[in-house]
């Protein structure tokens, strides 16, 4: 599968470097106005090839992309120590303006993978420059916020996070909501999980929990300055299901008409991924209080994009 990269910087490398790891992409095109910066990049990637799986990694023009399954973009002004996310939007929506003609002229059949913050409100911008059906421009979401809150139970469980299964919905942000009330580990609940193994998730643990999930990107900023390796995690494993038509379920966000009575909006639900894009969306039974968060986080999205 080949995969373009618009923007070079921190999560843009990372994600170019995790597919070749992971082996997801048989051919990586880096795309960035600074060119010497995505070359070095292309370089140094190319050089890991001999360790991980063979792959074709050079540094590119818009043309370049021809052919492209999937075009991440990850080009922006990166989010500075102590602002929100949603507090670039208006730095960032120029910068999208100039970027998805020339990636949609060169591949037009690709699906748009969007990694820039405030990445539901980039994802709706997006989706209306480019004119593509929604399901063609997947905002990578919550995507991230949902393993930090299944590797933070698993911590606390004492379980692998690979066996807990517990989503965030939302924004990529302040408001997203942590859906405690179907998170399970085995198919048993969290809280009798919990009880049984000596590990109560009690008032505490859960407040703790949810502030280390939802402050989480604020806390990496401060110590260095952006976050990158988790959302590289998220970025290749949306790409999987993408290249192997898995129909996966991921919370990602797309464009939809309305949520919780809300919208259009694009927010993160839980969504099935295939080899088109986004080919379906469940809707999860929600306790009220997190039915009112959700819609309240949809107004939070709805408010920044209307400026």
């Amino acid at each position: 599968m080949k995969v373009g990269v618009i923007g070079a910087g921190m999560v843009g490398g990372a994600a170019a470097n995790a597919l070749v790891l992971a082996g997801v992409a048989s051919e990586i095109v880096l795309v960035d106005r600074d060119r010497k910066r995505a070359i070095a990049e292309a370089e140094d990637i190319l050089h890991a090839t001999p360790f991980a799986h063979s792959a074709r990694v050079q540094a590119g023009d818009y043309a370049d992309l021809a052919g492209a399954t999937v075009v991440i973009v990850a080009a922006g002004v990166s989010q500075r120590p102590g602002e929100t996310r949603l507090e670039l939007l208006a730095r960032n929506t120029d910068v999208f303006a100039a970027i998805i003609p020339p990636v949609l002229a060169a591949a037009p059949d690709a699906v748009l993978l969007i990694a820039t913050n405030p990445v539901d409100v980039m994802t709706m911008v997006a989706a209306r420059l480019s004119r593509l059906p929604a399901a063609r421009v997947v905002g990578s979401g919550t995507i991230l916020d949902t393993a930090r809150f299944r590797a933070l139970l698993g911590q606390h469980l004492g379980v692998s996070p690979q066996s807990v299964h517990a989503h965030v919905l939302g924004e990529h942000g302040d408001s997203e909501v942590l859906c405690w009330s179907s998170a399970d580990v085995g198919s048993i609940a969290v809280s009798e999980y919990g009880r049984q193994v000596g590990r109560p998730l009690d008032d505490a643990a859960r407040q703790r929990i949810d502030e280390a999930v939802r402050r989480a990107a604020y806390r990496i900023i401060e110590g260095k300055g952006a976050t990158w390796f988790g959302i590289a995690g998220g970025l290749v494993r949306i790409c999987r299901a993408i290249r192997g038509d898995e129909r996966a379920v991921l919370t990602v966000s797309m464009l939809g008409d309305e949520v919780e009575g809300v919208g259009p909006v694009a927010l993160s639900l839980p969504r099935v991924v295939g080899g088109s894009g986004i080919v379906g969306t469940l809707w999860p039974s929600l306790t009220p209080a997190e039915s009112a968060a959700l819609a309240q986080s949809a107004r939070v999205i709805v408010a920044a994009a209307a400026g």
